[in-house]
């Protein structure tokens, strides 16, 4: 943004929304800042871990190929594996906060599961109304007395040597006429292709 007085607006609404927008650009530097500081902080530990790694590796084979030298070479061979895992533990932390600073300034969107979207058959295909009967008694009480509740339409598309034509497969809903929302018997079916020969 430009400080100078004359690019400033002078309105105090719109200077307001200026100043947070620079406030929310700087937060957002100094959280990228300090990822990118964790980042390097954990591959300075590594990279520390590792050497410490290695010259532990050289002091082990130095001792096996020459031999033990003196008691004090063993101490400081512990010693060294000791700070060895010390570091390697640091290194770990580091790691871990570095994840973390990382994910702080990472926008993730989330995941939404897109339904697959099946386009209706075209309206000039002829169609075929199947109606499958609804059930007879409700299944949960027993009643016989129903109601229409609504109704369940799948179209599916057969294919007839020449002729194409739309069979719509109706399951009705039905509930008790005496409960409000009951549960509503539907018969299950799924679309398909279907291919008869003449």
């Amino acid at each position: 943004m430009d400080a100078t007085p004359e690019a400033l607006p002078d309105d105090v609404d719109a200077l307001k929304a200026a100043l947070a927008a620079e406030r929310r650009q700087r937060l957002e530097d100094t959280a990228r800042i300090e990822a990118e500081l964790a980042v390097a902080r954990a591959k300075a530990s590594d990279d520390q871990a590792l050497i410490a790694h290695q010259q532990l590796q050289i002091e082990k084979l130095k001792r096996q190929l020459y031999g033990q030298r003196s008691e004090r070479a063993a101490r400081l061979l512990d010693q060294m594996e000791l700070s060895f895992e010390e570091l390697e533990g640091t290194a770990t932390e580091d790691e871990v906060a570095a994840e973390a600073a990382v994910a702080r300034t990472t926008a993730v969107a989330a995941f939404t599961r897109k339904r697959p979207a099946r386009r209706p058959f075209p309206e000039h295909l002829p169609r075929e109304r199947v109606v499958e009967p609804g059930p007879i008694a409700c299944f949960c009480c027993g009643s016989d007395r129903l109601r229409k509740l609504g109704e369940d339409v799948t179209e599916t598309l057969e294919v007839v040597p020449r002729q194409w034509k739309v069979i719509q497969h109706v399951r009705e809903k039905f509930t008790p006429a005496f409960a409000g929302a009951g549960s509503a018997g539907t018969a299950s079916g799924s679309a398909r292709l279907r291919h008869r020969s003449m």
